[in-house]
């Protein structure tokens, strides 16, 4: 597992649960690793269990693996992957991060890879604890261009599964990844740049327009690229909305605490889709200014 953030967290967490599998951990922030190897990773909120994981700082100490799991931001894709790539040389490895564009940097590194999805949330909430705050499936499918080999994908599958996620195994994992993105990329940045959580942004008049407006965007680009979604991305508003209404997003979370965003991956990821199309992409092109824009305007922005 590269990044012990919330759904790194609970990724390692579940699958520690399923029979027989060793779960390795490597992330920089050493009171999360230290407090997890003194006493294990503790999940709260809709589940609550202590998970054994071997919680290190360092991916030097990563031993061979069978499988690998990119949970990191996308800023950091690249340096992750490069500094485990001794580990992961014959792993099938997955990227469960946000936005699109990350497999392609995995597999500069490494040969076999898979598009993840999981639209589970949660939070770290103290150093070895991490809040399940909202269920969801997750699907993992092959990368095209660098395919991880079918009986990998569907190994992950089932141990994820056997661990507490219900995880679908899929020949194209476009479509459920795209879904994700959507509706991040039409509720996030929103949230981030008025500090509301995701219910309040969807009920607000204004800003539901906003929202809808993404949509739409994101939609004309995904039809002309020939990308299937898995449900209609309002209909996961309206979930948000029912299920997560004070849930603040990973952007926000990141805008709170003066971090560099992914809005690159997201609204970003769907303007370059746009472009490669030639469908023009306003809407998504003025969150990805205004969300830079606030960026820079931080100290040492």
């Amino acid at each position: 597992m590269l990044g012990c953030g919330a759904i790194g967290s609970l990724y390692a967490a579940h699958l520690s649960r399923a029979p027989g599998i060793e779960v390795w951990a490597v992330d920089p922030w050493p009171e999360h690793m230290a407090a997890i190897r003194e006493s294990g990773l503790r999940v709260t909120g809709l589940a609550d269990f202590v998970a054994p994981v071997h919680a290190i700082t360092d991916a030097a100490d990563l031993p061979l693996c069978d499988l690998g799991i990119v949970a990191t931001k996308a800023l950091h894709t690249a340096a992750a992957v490069a500094a485990a790539v001794h580990s992961l040389k014959d792993a099938g490895v997955v990227s469960v991060q946000n936005g699109v564009g990350n497999e392609e940097i995995i597999a500069e590194h490494v040969p076999r890879v898979m598009r993840g999805t999981i639209v589970t949330a949660g939070a770290v909430t103290a150093p070895g604890v991490v809040r399940y705050d909202a269920p969801g499936d997750s699907w993992i499918g092959p990368f095209e261009p660098s395919p991880a080999r079918p009986d990998e994908i569907e190994l992950l599958a089932d141990l994820l599964n056997q661990g507490g996620l219900t995880t679908h195994a899929v020949a194209d994992a476009r479509g459920p990844q795209w879904t994700k993105v959507v509706f991040n990329a039409a509720t996030s940045p929103l949230s981030a740049l008025t500090g509301l959580t995701v219910g309040q942004v969807c009920t607000d008049p204004g800003l539901r327009t906003e929202v809808d407006r993404l949509i739409d965007e994101a939609l004309t680009v995904c039809a002309t690229a020939g990308i299937t979604l898995t449900r209609d991305p309002r209909a996961s508003v309206e979930e948000a909305i029912r299920e997560a209404y004070a849930h603040k997003p990973s952007m926000l979370q990141d805008v709170l605490a003066r971090r560099a965003t992914e809005i690159g991956v997201l609204n970003g990821g769907i303007a370059a889709e746009g472009r490669r199309t030639g469908v023009a992409t306003p809407a998504h092109d003025a969150m990805v200014a205004l969300v830079n824009g606030l960026e820079r305007s931080w100290p040492g922005g």
